[in-house]
């Protein structure tokens, strides 16, 4: 494969190109809205009224406005329908001939889409996703064309290096320094990991990444690996995305088959493979270290740092470790250079970031805004506000290990500094609105059950830690707690915080100590009154004789 074969390949998919385009979203939920059926019904009426030559029907990846699917995209008119039907095929035809129809329409320009600036998601839902050509059309692969017959290894780190790009899986850890220290660390054998093991609920940010743009990945991993020194990389991604396995599955065999992957890449010296291996779906296994003990074929537990997996990871060799939005902002800093990634965001915070936008709001989906933009933007402007007239009341970011944000606070810019000041974090990107019904208590005791369920058990802190904490959190709300039990439910946050093994149990305590920061009074408003004059035991009658029975160990105290 030569930068000629590119060449050719992009202009024998856009020769194919027709004069209409309908873009039907094949992503995980619009296919369990028959999106499958529609796409299908809508080849059927193409073939049916004769228009196989004007109109082509593309399966696409996601089209973002998640709660109206099925949607199908019509181009170049710029409109969007949605929730249409199998049967609504011959109608949405019909439009094409400038014939009006009772389909639900949307805009494209739509405060929605007008705020977002696709660079993750810039092929999301434009290329098929199971086609490498219609990826190769939209200038794939070219980025890793570039680095290997323009940039020494060294170069591919400080580009990444000046474009400010951090780790998008949560921390925030500049991902430059860490290709550095991996490409470094003396050793002749390197890993590279993708972590797709997206665990929080009401994320879907990478899932939709993967079955939308797989070959994006493939190559911010190709480019990875040539930067580091590494020959082989991994895929971690868990089981319940079937869809996002498939296509990344057929993409890595596609890749393989055009040279771009395996030996010779490109036709280079370099050699790269990719694998997948498939988690069970435990949520620990997001954290590094028992991400990596799973893909050695162990318990998903993990291990004390230092040392860090960048010296000593996979099978004990250096690994470089970032997640699928991480990879998939690599091609395009390579192609428009880094100072044009680091031109967007904030001073700390470069670049965009992908949202899962949920919960009490009028517009769900996926958005993708650059970082800086205000929570007020993204939840009222984008998403709609509450429905029905509601308010928002409330936005949890981070998942189980981020916090609950305030209405009042909505003006905050999004980027890591910021939402960790206000005690959440920016996490992989969930985002869950909550109106004025929520009750931010029960709130709290969902994200630490799913903490105590979702805890590995290696150290006690989390492992009993979070079970104590939901109990304290259940005597809340049952209305049977004091303010003593109130205050043993912060000394146990602070204890578990500060003691854990690992991420999950150093993070749980947040959604309780950001809902008791901003939320307090329903805390207070449930508790018992106390008795400042406690009543004493009633005095033993002189004739009663002393309780002299034995005493039963076995009795419960």
């Amino acid at each position: 494969m030569l930068l000629e074969d590119l060449i050719k390949i992009k202009e024998a998919e856009l020769a194919r190109r027709k004069k209409h385009t309908l873009r039907c979203c094949l992503a995980a939920g619009c296919i369990s809205s028959q999106g499958q059926a529609v796409k299908d019904a809508l080849d059927q009426a193409v073939q049916a009224a004769g228009l196989a030559a004007e109109v082509e029907v593309r399966g696409v990846g996601c089209l973002r406005l998640c709660g109206e699917g099925p949607l199908v995209a019509v181009d170049p008119d710029g409109v969007l329908f949605q929730k249409i039907r199998p049967e609504d095929a011959p109608a949405l035809l019909s439009t094409l001939q400038g014939e009006t129809s009772p389909l639900d329409r949307g805009d494209l320009q739509s405060p929605f889409f007008k705020h977002q600036l696709p660079l993750v998601l810039e092929n999301s839902g434009l290329v098929d996703p199971d086609r490498i050509e219609s990826y190769i059309a939209a200038d794939g692969y070219l980025a890793l064309r570039n680095v290997l017959r323009e940039m020494a290894p060294p170069e591919v780190v400080s580009a990444i290096t000046k474009s400010g790009l951090r780790g998008r899986g949560g921390a925030g850890y500049p991902t430059g320094l860490k290709w550095a220290t991996v490409a470094k660390t003396k050793s002749t054998r390197r890993f590279v990991i993708c972590n797709a093991d997206e665990g929080d609920p009401g994320a879907f940010m990478d899932r939709s990444v993967l079955e939308s743009d797989p070959h994006r990945v493939l190559e911010g991993m190709i480019v990875a690996g040539y930067a580091v020194g590494a020959e082989q990389g991994f895929i971690y991604v868990r089981a319940e995305y079937p869809l996002a396995i498939q296509r990344l599955q057929n993409a890595i065999r596609q890749a393989k088959q055009m040279g771009l992957l395996g030996s010779g890449v490109f036709e280079s010296p370099f050699n790269f493979n990719i694998d997948i291996r498939i988690g069970a779906g435990a949520f620990v296994c997001g954290e590094e270290t028992a991400l990596m003990a799973s893909v050695e074929g162990r318990r998903g537990q993990p291990r004390p740092r230092p040392p860090f997996p960048a010296e000593s990871g996979l099978f004990g060799q250096p690994t470089l470790i970032n997640n699928v939005e991480t990879f998939a902002n690599v091609p395009p800093i390579i192609l428009k250079g880094p100072e044009w990634f680091a031109s967007i965001g904030t001073d700390k915070s470069k670049g965009t970031k992908v949202f899962a936008l949920a919960g009490k709001i009028q517009t769900t989906g996926l958005i993708e805004v650059p970082m800086g933009t205000p929570l007020r933007v993204i939840v009222e402007t984008m998403g709609g506000g509450a429905p029905a007239g509601g308010q928002i009341k409330a936005v949890q970011t981070g998942g189980p290990s981020g916090g609950c944000i305030p209405a009042s606070h909505l003006d905050t810019p999004v980027d890591y500094e910021s939402l960790t000041t206000l005690g959440s974090i920016m996490g992989s990107g969930g985002m869950i609105v909550m109106d004025q019904t929520t009750d931010m208590v029960d709130v709290a005791r969902f994200f630490m059950e799913f903490c105590r369920d979702e805890s590995c058990g290696k150290c006690v802190p989390c492992r009993a830690g979070t079970v104590q904490l939901h109990e304290l959190l259940a005597k809340i709300l049952a209305r049977q707690a004091t303010q003593r039990d109130l205050d043993r439910l912060e000394e146990l946050c602070d204890l578990v915080k500060h003691t854990s093994l690992c991420g999950l149990g150093q993070t749980a305590p947040n959604p309780v100590l950001s809902t008791l920061r901003f939320f307090r009074h329903e805390y207070l408003e449930r508790l018992q009154p106390a008795h400042p004059n406690p009543p004493s035991a009633p005095p033993t009658p002189a004739t009663q004789p002393p309780n002299t029975a034995p005493v039963n160990p076995g009795a419960p105290a």
